[in-house]
């Protein structure tokens, strides 16, 4: 591990190298240069420092770190990507030297000796305008390391079914996944996401899953504040891959295992019924309906412990089901090919890779070319799967255009 970090740190070196004296060419002002130099020079102090953090493993677990090492994170990617949109700048540079090299050739061989061919001009506008784009997602990204990870939006949603008991007519729910309460920094801004998810006076909560990073006490600061999230027809919840600590190295099996039992008195204590592989059914004016749930079940690496088989046993076939499973590819694997129609599914983990565009009529994001259902809401002839954008964060410590989620869905009954 150490040896690939070393050599991707020779490599990110000679780049900046080679950028660094690119760039520096393209501004005619020396004050110009010199703040060039110095904003580069500190980034690359921030990029290097977070690297040996790694190397030394000062902190095992950057995505628990504090506020500061959060920004430290956000801002060495975000300067990761610049560099990249640099680099591309400054390589069409150098096709263009090319040209004028090769031009130069032509017109001394050809034409004349003393006809000049200067392209510097040119260059150095373009270098200028190069540097102005890659700019445009470096910016994104600080803005999205600094305020958009607390940008929660509520998405609503109206869902209209046949076979939806009158009784349930107008069900309002509240659907929260991937909380990832180990990267948060700034308890009071998740208290005003948390008070949003309260202010929709829902019927029902429903979580699916990522409680945590990987250790279950990381809820802990916010176990009472989370607690607090309630409804009339109860508060229900599921496991996510991040959930069991497979991303993390354990002394051994049992320490493992313990932290998962310590997840399951956490979530208890706090008021969510925890449903792994079992229905719990709802009854209002003596009609039924059934919130299933499923342990997370995704494609390898990612833990396949979900039995949807199981968690239906004894259940009435002819209830409408609402269908609690982190990973939305079970959908697809092993919803829709199931013998029990599930009318709603509601999944999460995607996080629409905290990156992308989506205005009315576009959506986009890196997500999509790794899943198929990323996030919104999707149909299968009578069957429905929202997948959440996520509620927290992880990794890149902030978001670009995938804001955080918060959706609310009304169930409607269909004449």
């Amino acid at each position: 591990m150490i040896r690939r970090i070393l050599i991707f740190v020779t490599i990110l070196l000679v780049l900046d190298i080679y950028l660094f004296s690119s760039f520096r060419n393209y501004f005619s002002s020396n004050t110009l240069k010199l703040g060039f130099k110095w904003f580069y020079g500190l980034s690359m102090l921030a990029s290097y420092s977070c690297f040996a953090i790694v190397i030394l493993k000062f902190d095992d677990r950057p995505t628990n770190a504090t506020l500061l090492m959060n920004l430290w994170f956000g801002y060495t990617f975000a300067f990761l990507v610049l560099k990249l949109g640099m680099f591309c700048t400054a390589l069409l540079d150098d096709i263009i030297r090319v040209v004028e090299f090769v031009g130069k050739i032509i017109w001394r061989v050809f034409l004349s000796s003393d006809t000049k061919v200067d392209f510097g001009e040119r260059r150095k506008f373009i270098g200028q305008v190069g540097l102005g784009l890659a700019s445009i997602p470096f910016l994104g990204m600080l803005y999205g390391i600094t305020k958009g990870k607390y940008n929660y939006k509520i998405k609503t949603v109206a869902l209209s079914f046949k076979n939806l008991p009158k009784a349930f007519d107008g069900l309002r729910i509240v659907h929260v996944s991937d909380i990832h309460s180990g990267s948060f920094d700034d308890f009071d801004e998740v208290a005003h996401g948390v008070n949003m998810i309260k202010e929709q006076q829902a019927d029902l909560i429903l979580f699916t899953g990522d409680l945590v990073n990987n250790e279950a006490e990381e809820v802990v600061p916010y176990k009472e504040l989370f607690g607090s999230m309630k409804a009339p027809l109860g508060v229900f919840s599921t496991l996510g891959n991040h959930d069991y600590g497979t991303h993390k190295h354990w002394n051994s099996e049992e320490e493992k295992r313990q932290n998962l039992l310590d997840l399951f008195i956490h979530q208890k204590e706090m008021g969510f019924d925890l449903l792994n592989n079992r229905t719990h059914t709802l009854e209002k004016d003596g009609q039924q309906i059934d919130i299933v749930g499923v342990e997370n079940w995704g494609k390898p690496p990612f833990p396949q412990k979900g039995d949807l088989n199981k968690a239906l046993e004894g259940t009435n076939p002819e209830n409408f089901k609402i269908l609690l499973s982190h990973d939305p590819t079970h959908w697809d694997e092993k919803v829709i090919p199931n013998s029990q129609n599930i009318d709603l599914t509601l999944s999460g983990h995607t996080h629409g890779m905290q990156f992308g565009v989506e205005i009315p009529g576009f959506k986009w994001s890196p997500s999509k070319y790794i899943y198929k259902r990323w996030a919104g809401l999707y149909k299968n002839k009578e069957q429905y799967l929202y997948v959440n954008r996520g509620f927290g964060f992880l990794g890149f410590p902030g978001r670009v255009g995938i804001w955080p989620e918060i959706t609310v869905i009304t169930l409607n009954k269909k004449d």
